[in-house]
């Protein structure tokens, strides 16, 4: 007999549903048995970097309510440019594929090429070097601003940046963390891979002008110690942020990883420690009458215990 404290049983948490999503929930909920819609591939990169209050990430705004969150860490859907060769420094695209958990080799390229054009789109923060040794440093000139601008509003694509500076992506910079697929009710769904990168020494992440409204390196402790309060949502200032606690302002996905920076020692211990490429899928409940999401902390068991997203 398995008894209860077997590391094989699982635990289920509840988070609570942004407001703007309750209008689907509840017409999901009178409405059941259609088919959800299909889920775009996204990627989203969860920048670290070491503070005197702890190990600390930078998180943005993202306006049009995005299946990442409100306020999430930088990310965005996969683009045919994606699927283009470009120049590759670090494990192999048969690697990577292994590690996250696709056959084709060509998409597990894409999944590792969007994140890094996504980083350096929304941050410009740029993981590639002229080799596998060397990194690019930049990040506040015009030159720098402009080409992220044309890379975001797709007038040139990501590949021909690259090529244009004589780059290759620096894949090894990247460390896989998990993977999130949206709520079946959702009227906009991802099925997003999650990567970790360590803050460059010679780049800081700058908001893109036009495009940027609100970036900010913050604690992960003092984040999570502080979840229940508005002082997130507050510091991005915006109409659907100012007066939210945590959960109304993010996702799961991205409250489930700031509470594991929050924990470790640093940002090396983050990146180094080996975690395996689960799959999670927020599932649609009624607790007390309230729509809310319910997400399983363990793959591949059943039974467990239900814990709040606090």
């Amino acid at each position: 007999m398995q008894s209860s404290a077997s590391p094989l049983r699982q635990t289920t948490r509840l988070f609570q549903l942004p407001r703007e999503q309750h209008a689907a929930a509840r017409s999901w909920l009178e409405h059941g048995g259609r088919t959800p819609l299909k889920a775009r591939l996204a990627t989203s990169v969860v920048l670290v970097r070491d503070g005197l209050g702890g190990t600390e990430t930078y998180l943005g705004y993202r306006s049009g309510k995005s299946p990442l969150g409100t306020i999430a860490f930088p990310g965005g859907s996969l683009d045919e440019a994606d699927y283009e060769t470009v120049p590759w420094f670090g494990p192999t695209a048969g690697k990577w594929a292994g590690i996250l958990g696709v056959e084709d080799h060509q998409q597990a390229r894409a999944f590792v090429a969007a994140a890094v054009r996504e980083l350096f789109e929304e941050t410009g923060i740029l993981l590639a070097g002229q080799d596998e040794a060397s990194l690019v440093e930049g990040g506040n000139s015009e030159e720098w601003m402009r080409a992220r601008q044309l890379v975001a509003e797709q007038e040139s694509s990501f590949p021909e940046l690259l090529e244009r500076w004589g780059l290759g992506l620096r894949t090894d910079l990247l460390r896989p963390l998990s993977r999130w697929i949206s709520p079946d009710f959702a009227h906009r769904r991802f099925d997003t891979r999650y990567f970790a990168a360590t803050q460059p020494v010679n780049q800081q992440p700058v908001l893109l002008e036009g495009k940027g409204v609100w970036g900010s390196w913050v604690s992960a402790a003092r984040v999570i110690a502080e979840r229940d309060t508005s002082s997130l949502g507050d510091s991005a200032d915006q109409e659907d942020t100012r007066g939210r606690n945590l959960s109304e302002v993010t996702s799961p996905a991205v409250e489930t990883v700031l509470e594991k920076i929050a924990t470790a020692r640093g940002c090396v211990a983050y990146l180094s420690h080996k975690r395996q490429m689960r799959t999670y899928q927020p599932q649609l409940v009624v607790e007390d009458g309230t729509p809310m999401l319910l997400v399983p902390t363990a793959a591949g068991t059943e039974g467990g215990s239900v814990q709040r997203g606090r």
